[in-house]
């Protein structure tokens, strides 16, 4: 972390905390333009976001010179929103990262510098804030701040209302986070109403069975899971994971046939499929989850734990850790022996083959290193 700079500020400025908006009295010595009312609200930005940013502040904090032209001022102008628009893509997307790592408090730094940025750029009634009220919305119902995240979902809830032109993915993530709030409240059927329609919006994007989906699906089967339903929750754990399961599949097999290949590999559109970082931290946090409660369940029934860690294993696959890969594949060889041979047994060993290949050319690599 930046050390501390005390200030005395000058007569008549008055700077605020970049968390906060209260008074500030430090400053961080690295960027000079980022002002805190305390340690411990600078120490909480660095950590979620300030230390990736902090560079990046100084252009657009800067005091800009006066131009002569018109066309020099326009120009300027326009750098100062493609910055600015870069730090709302590159802070949104570490506030999901957090927020999918389950690091609550750190999310909300990040995704504070992201709102702000965007009110800048886009104005306070626009589209545009409201994944950022969502992320703020979600993190602050995993701190139990109910009451904060209803103002967050208020303003996103009006901004779509207000908006003719919203797409159906933002709507689903909005009935999503309605969902969780409700779900944290105990209101379990308004709950499962909200994230229906988050199923309902998100498949008319992309379909019911795509991973994009899958969420509504396993948030609704945490609240029968709450309500002692297991018939219902479990079809719908065993939903998402045939969901995940079918997409990874597909990533696994185009990444091993490339793999096969010498010379230079072209890709189809449908091979360009890839895991963003935000979906592989989403996939871990969901099929971990279902893995746990498969493990848990007073009778364990192997062809569910089989797809599970089968899953699980091509996700870490996709990964490149390809330690914890065979760590879940000797898991899966484990509870696969228990069960006849299907369609999938060959896709599996193939799998398991491409992990120990990839695990002994890395001893190898480290070996020769070493």
């Amino acid at each position: 972390m930046a050390n501390v700079n005390p200030l005395s500020n000058p007569k008549g400025v008055k700077l605020q905390c970049e968390l906060c908006r209260s008074p500030a009295y430090i400053q961080c010595t690295a960027c000079k333009v980022t002002y805190y009312c305390d340690v411990e609200h600078q120490r909480a930005d660095w950590i979620s976001i300030h230390e990736k940013i902090c560079q990046l502040l100084i252009p657009i904090r800067t005091p800009v010179p006066f131009l002569n032209s018109a066309a020099e001022r326009s120009h300027s102008m326009e750098q100062l929103v493609q910055r600015k628009k870069h730090l709302i893509e590159l802070t949104t997307k570490e506030a999901q990262r957090l927020l999918f790592d389950g690091r609550h408090v750190d999310v909300i730094p990040a995704a504070t510098h992201s709102l702000s940025f965007s009110v800048d750029v886009y104005g306070l009634t626009s589209v545009e804030l409201v994944p950022v009220y969502l992320i703020l919305a979600e993190a602050n119902i995993g701190l139990g701040h109910l009451t904060q995240a209803e103002e967050y979902l208020s303003h996103a809830y009006w901004t779509v209302l207000k908006t003719t032109d919203c797409g159906n993915s933002i709507r689903s993530k909005l009935h999503r986070n309605l969902g969780l709030l409700y779900s944290a409240k105990g209101e379990f059927e308004e709950s499962l109403r909200h994230l229906s329609n988050d199923i309902y919006f998100a498949s008319t994007v992309s379909g019911p069975s795509h991973i994009s989906t899958s969420g509504g699906f396993f948030h609704m089967a945490n609240i029968f899971f709450r309500q002692n339903k297991m018939d219902i929750a479990d079809s719908l754990y065993s939903e998402v994971t045939d969901i995940w399961r079918t997409h990874l599949s597909r990533l696994v097999e185009v990444q091993i046939q490339a793999s096969l290949r010498s010379g230079p590999v072209w890709f189809d559109d449908a091979q360009r499929e890839y895991l963003d970082e935000n979906q592989e931290a989403e996939a871990l946090q969901i099929l971990s989850a279902i893995y746990d409660i498969r493990e848990q369940a007073p009778k364990k029934e192997p062809t569910k734990m089989a797809k599970i860690l089968h899953t699980l294993t091509m996700l870490y696959f996709l990964s490149t850790d390809f330690q914890k890969a065979g760590e879940w594949g000797k898991k899966l060889l484990s509870v696969t022996e228990q069960l006849p041979k299907d369609d999938e047994s060959e896709n599996i060993a193939v799998l398991i083959e491409n992990v120990q290949r990839k695990l002994k050319s890395k001893q190898d690599t480290y070996q020769r290193d070493t």
